[in-house]
């Protein structure tokens, strides 16, 4: 069996307590952006993004500051900081009511007045976050691990998006499901979507599926490691038949293609595996909803490659 130190091995089920306690930490943090930041279609405004450290809300405009909210993965605090030169830090760790606690005390200190609906959304069992004494458990090495499976993702992820010339997503993470998504576009309005996410209004999902797609991302399920996944809204007829490389299906009581993370942490060239299932996910999706063709993009002048 191959092993990858670059792909680093985190069984889902060995950090269970851990993932559901940050998964609530990621959703306080991304209610702030959602409640302060201007509206972006598809609700791309609330979501996170990977970087050098962990996670981070990027810029969110604060009347005429700017806010960012980061969690670090390296030293397990979160960092908030302002452009007015002030910050606060605050020790990742202890339940979800004591950390709601403590980051709404940190940002009145800020100056920065917030109010979010303090309950978590696509959970079945949905305990407010003040009253949330049940999930309190971190473990440093597997957020650690967690954070390091995002940024592979994120590397693959954002290679495959830059080849789509139309309409797409940046590469970024959803707090709800605990997904790195990145969503293709064929420039046509989709069917209304039924709804259904648990603790999730309908009106949540008819925006976000509101255009025909074709969305791929990682999330920490699907496989003993998680999975990297793909699927198309509406799902073009022949869809879950398409050829996919090897170690790739499709979940029919998901919707959607699977590739496991494990598949890809032993393969020999895990790049180019991830990049050939997002290749034939997306071509399927395009190919037999027959997507209008995307605009080409220019050639790059060789004087200003080498720039």
């Amino acid at each position: 069996m191959l092993t990858n130190p670059v792909w680093p091995a985190l069984a889902v089920d060995d950090w269970t307590p851990t993932r559901e306690t940050l998964h609530m930490y990621t959703q306080i943090v991304g209610k702030v952006k959602m409640v302060l930041a201007a509206p972006v279609n598809h609700w791309w405004h609330v979501t996170l993004f990977v970087d050098s450290r962990g996670l981070t809300t990027g810029a969110i405009p604060v009347g005429d500051r700017i806010l960012e909210l980061s969690f670090d993965f390296v030293d397990h605090v979160l960092v908030a900081r302002t452009s007015d030169g002030r910050g606060e830090t605050l020790v990742l760790g202890g339940s979800v009511a004591r950390f709601y606690a403590d980051v709404m005390a940190l940002l009145s200190r800020l100056d920065v007045d917030v109010r979010i609906h303090p309950v978590p959304n696509e959970v079945a069992d949905a305990i407010p976050f003040p009253d949330d004494t049940v999930h309190a458990t971190y473990i440093a090495e597997h957020a650690r691990l967690f954070w390091q499976q995002l940024v592979q993702a994120d590397r693959v992820l954002r290679r495959s998006r830059s080849e789509f010339r139309g309409k797409v997503s940046p590469v970024h993470y959803f707090w709800g499901a605990m997904d790195l998504a990145v969503t293709r576009f064929s420039g046509r309005p989709a069917p209304v979507h039924p709804g259904g996410a648990p603790n999730c209004p309908d009106s949540v999902m008819v925006e976000g599926y509101s255009d025909e797609l074709g969305s791929a991302g990682f999330w920490p399920g699907g496989g003993a490691e998680g999975a990297f996944y793909a699927y198309a809204y509406p799902a073009p007829d022949g869809y879950a038949a398409a050829e996919m490389p090897e170690g790739a299906s499709f979940d029919a009581a998901l919707g959607e293609f699977l590739l496991p993370y494990e598949t890809v942490r032993q393969a020999p060239d895990p790049d180019a595996l991830v990049g050939a299932f997002l290749q034939a996910t997306s071509a399927a999706a395009s190919r037999l909803a027959d997507w209008p063709p995307a605009p080409q993009a220019p050639a790059i002048p060789a004087d200003r490659a080498s720039r």
